[in-house]
């Protein structure tokens, strides 16, 4: 039975009974997450298939990809500023059934402009999800760091089930089998919905008040984004070249490749748990700058360390350049008190795109010189990531309503 508390004349829950809620609240926008950021990582999975049944090209293919991750991650922030503006709980829900729906069309029909905006639905629906989810995964966290962490590892995770959930389906049905895909988006939507009630009871019984929230500081906002930059582009280097890199470096083909690029996604799924801890022990900022600096040889030693010892090094880097990643998010929501949405769409959306993009220059580097020379290119931005991290400070602590 809940213990209750009486306060200004009314029956309150006592803070375990908060704390309860809280957790059950975030564990269920973390499942969520997972559900949408499923078809972040479809997209690639789907890509064989297409240039198997289909015979498209790389040209083709570069498109399918831009289509999914450019218009996700410039579209995110503008959905980031109209949540700032209007409160669209409903959004969420709607957005993952839009990015499975997109998926799930992809594989009907053989044109190639269909197929395109079909791709480009399901990132809209990606872009439209992230600001108002991390908004709503703040207010019922309560601005706990280790809580946050959680609800970014549902991410991740989502991300790396994706093959696991796309290639058995359309390996045994081909891409007509396509429109199986959605049913992720469809049990998201509906655990999500459940939440979603909890959260606006919650909020009507604490009749909506809202804290004062402070002063944005967009010079610091500005150079954190910055630091997302850099963190995207060498950690989507990795996950784009690591599988050939270890090909080439202990043998084993295939399958050497395939166990380096589960190194990898494991080590990101620890870390992100991991910098919610360090940040409740070493507050944000230390984390930060501690996780950069020792990511610097970490990423050293997967491009050179001998033999077998470089799945040591990737598994270091991995970690070491997650535990930041939820700490961005509640920085940047710090840092813009009055623009969470817009905080949310720039630290999961605009900023993080740049690795895609810078994807391609390292495909060239390694192609007019090698595969090593490209990867080295990538210490530098652990360097500028720990440099710019030098120059922030712990936001104030700011009081989090239950909801917005």
């Amino acid at each position: 039975m809940a213990v209750y508390r009486k306060r200004d004349n009314r029956r309150l829950p006592d803070d375990r009974t908060v704390t309860q809620g809280r957790t059950r609240s975030v564990g269920l926008l973390a499942v969520g997450h997972a559900g949408v950021d499923i078809y972040q990582g479809a997209v690639p999975a789907v890509v064989p298939f297409l240039v198997l049944e289909r015979q498209y090209g790389y040209v083709a293919v570069s498109g399918i990809v831009l289509a999914a991750t450019l218009l996700s991650s410039v579209v995110q922030p503008v959905f980031g500023a109209l949540t700032d503006r209007v409160r669209m709980p409903w959004l969420i829900p709607v957005s993952m059934v839009t990015a499975g729906l997109g998926v799930a069309l992809c594989g009907v029909g053989d044109s190639y402009v269909l197929t395109w905006l079909a791709v480009a639905l399901s990132g809209l629906g990606v872009a439209a999800y992230h600001p108002e989810a991390a908004r709503l995964a703040r207010a019922a966290s309560g601005g706990n760091h280790l809580a946050m962490s959680w609800f970014s590892l549902g991410g991740n995770i989502g991300f790396a089930l994706a093959p696991i959930v796309v290639t058995p389906i359309l390996a045994a049905g081909g891409l007509p089998a396509s429109p199986w895909l959605i049913i992720p988006a469809l049990l998201g939507g509906l655990v999500t919905t459940a939440v979603l009630r909890s959260l606006i009871a919650g909020s009507a019984a604490t009749g909506g008040a809202k804290a004062d929230r402070g002063r944005d500081d967009w010079p610091v906002f500005i150079r954190l984004t910055g630091i997302v930059i850099a963190r995207s582009i060498v950690y989507i280097g990795l996950s784009a070249f690591v599988a050939l890199w270890v090909q080439q470096r202990v043998g084993g083909g295939e399958t050497a490749g395939a166990a380096a690029l589960f190194v990898l996604f494991a080590g990101g799924a620890a870390g992100t748990v991991l910098g919610g801890k360090l940040a409740t022990v070493w507050g944000r900022i230390r984390a930060l700058r501690l996780s950069y600096a020792a990511s610097i040889p970490a990423v050293a030693g997967v491009v050179y360390a001998p033999g077998v010892s470089v799945y040591v090094f990737v598994a270091l880097a991995a970690i070491l350049l997650y535990i930041p990643f939820s700490l961005h998010v509640t920085l940047g929501q710090d840092y813009l008190p009055n623009r969470v949405g817009t905080a949310s769409g720039v630290t999961l959306g605009l900023a993080v795109s740049v690795g895609g993009v810078a994807t391609p220059v390292l495909g060239a580097i390694a192609e007019a010189t090698s595969l090593q020379t490209a990867l080295t290119t990538l210490l530098v931005f652990p360097v500028i990531a720990w440099l710019l991290g030098r120059t922030l400070h712990e936001p104030a602590a700011l009081e989090v309503a239950a909801a917005r």
